[in-house]
């Protein structure tokens, strides 16, 4: 069965489900498969709860219950959703905005939303369905009000770029960085760049299409496709060409800044509630985007200066205590220097940094935490508190901490108080459990 007649079920049965507890009635499930879950297990049961078809891709669930004709076999289930889903994308002729990048790809995705969303009916990612189930799940969510879509797309291995542009099929391409992340799934910095590349790869196999990119970042320019728009923008006003060009005013703590179109147009000055220098670039990004899509200079400095962070990226947290820079959904060796550098920069007493192991760093993981803690020892801080096994070995003078059920422990101890305290570390960490304890 070709995706085609897959996407005829579909517009019989307009609603899908992958989890097998919530079983609308008359809707599709897709039977995926993880490393701990086959969906398969579930198929009968799904549709005894009201499916009125399930796709499976093994055979033997498929014969057990054939007879209903409710059962259809398929030689991949997660490849024929991303198929129907590519088959609902084609449906609608839309600007589709891909992004991805190592460092800022959800909060530059979150600001060309808001930016977007100032003039059009935009469609995007939620959350962090960034994935191969996210992006299908997030591309059934076009709708005839869909005016763009905004699609983020996240990589861990090879060819998950290229495999998630193939079912998005986006118009318009934008990689905010690439740095060391996942260096277990890439093996390299090489290998990130590579991969992150996929997305200028299928843009220009697409008429038309056009791509964002910031100029100042050697690695991106480096790989751009001959033959593809491309719309600059920079912080540097001696390069040339740039369609955006901004300016850093202070980070006290929020960024301030200042952008213009071109090097003649007039200066907009942005108020943001992002923390973070490192998040100028994000900024210039939604800018870049809106003007393309026609979005008024006016419009955009109303949506960055309107965009509040709530996703535990960039977000300043104020309790009774402490104020809290929370950054705990992810961490890199890229994206916890930039976070330790601004940290730095900032003009606050005292300060306290919690800070959790980086993740899926593969052989290179004891070398650039060591190198994290170096950093660390030009650093004015007055407290650090390291979490995770990664750091037990390395010789320090900071407290260090098996996991956050340990650092719970020691909050209610002696919690600290009246800090400005950066909370930083891989999603695995669980660092975003202890805001509500500072």
């Amino acid at each position: 069965m070709d995706s085609k007649e897959l996407y005829t079920i579909y517009e019989q049965h307009p609603v899908i489900t992958t989890d097998s507890r919530e079983c609308p009635k008359g809707s599709i499930f897709i039977a995926l498969k993880g490393d701990s879950f086959d969906g398969n297990k579930f198929a009968a049961q799904a549709l005894e709860k009201g499916c009125a078809v399930a796709i499976v891709d093994d055979e033997q669930v498929y014969n057990d219950y054939k007879g209903s004709g409710r059962m259809i076999l398929v030689p991949n289930a997660l490849q024929a959703y991303k198929d129907m889903a590519r088959e609902h994308r084609r449906r609608f002729d839309i600007p589709v905005i891909g992004i991805t990048g190592t460092n800022g790809k959800t909060t530059t995705k979150e600001l060309v939303r808001a930016v977007i969303a100032e003039r059009y009916d935009e469609m995007a990612t939620e959350g962090n369905y960034n994935n191969d189930v996210g992006v299908p799940k997030t591309l059934f969510r076009l709708s005839v009000q869909s005016e763009i879509a905004i699609i983020e797309m996240g990589a861990s291995h090879p060819g998950d770029i290229k495999t998630l542009a193939e079912t998005a099929e986006p118009t318009c391409g934008l990689i905010t960085n690439v740095g060391k992340a996942h260096l277990q799934g890439f093996g390299s910095l090489e290998g990130v760049i590579r991969t992150k590349g996929e997305l200028y790869d299928n843009l220009a196999q697409r008429p038309g299409s056009v791509i964002f990119v910031n100029a100042d970042n050697e690695h991106l320019m480096g790989i751009l496709p001959q033959g593809v728009k491309t719309e600059c923008y920079s912080q540097d006003e001696n390069k040339a060409g740039a369609s955006v060009y901004g300016q850093l005013i202070a980070c006290d703590p929020f960024l301030r800044f200042k952008w213009r179109s071109g090097i003649s147009g007039d200066w907009h000055e942005v108020t943001t509630h992002l923390i973070g220098s490192y998040n100028l670039d994000n900024a210039l990004a939604a800018v870049t985007v809106g003007l393309h899509f026609e979005v008024t200079p006016e419009q955009i400095c109303h949506a960055l200066e309107s965009y509040v962070p709530s996703n535990n990226r960039s977000q300043l947290t104020e309790t009774e205590h402490n104020h809290l820079i929370v950054d705990a959904y992810n961490a890199n060796p890229t994206s916890m220097a930039a976070a330790l550098d601004n940290f730095c920069l900032m003009d606050v007493a005292p300060k306290m940094a919690i800070l959790g192991e980086m993740r899926e760093l593969g052989d290179s993981s004891a070398e650039e935490h060591r190198r994290m803690v170096e950093r660390l020892k030009s650093c004015p801080f007055d407290e650090v508190w390291l979490v995770g096994d990664e750091f037990k070995d390395i010789d320090c003078p900071y407290r260090k901490f098996k996991d956050v059920e340990q650092v719970k422990a020691a909050i209610a101890e002696n919690r600290p108080e009246g800090h400005y305290i950066l909370i930083k570390g891989s999603n695995g960490n669980r660092l975003f459990q202890l805001p509500e304890l500072l």
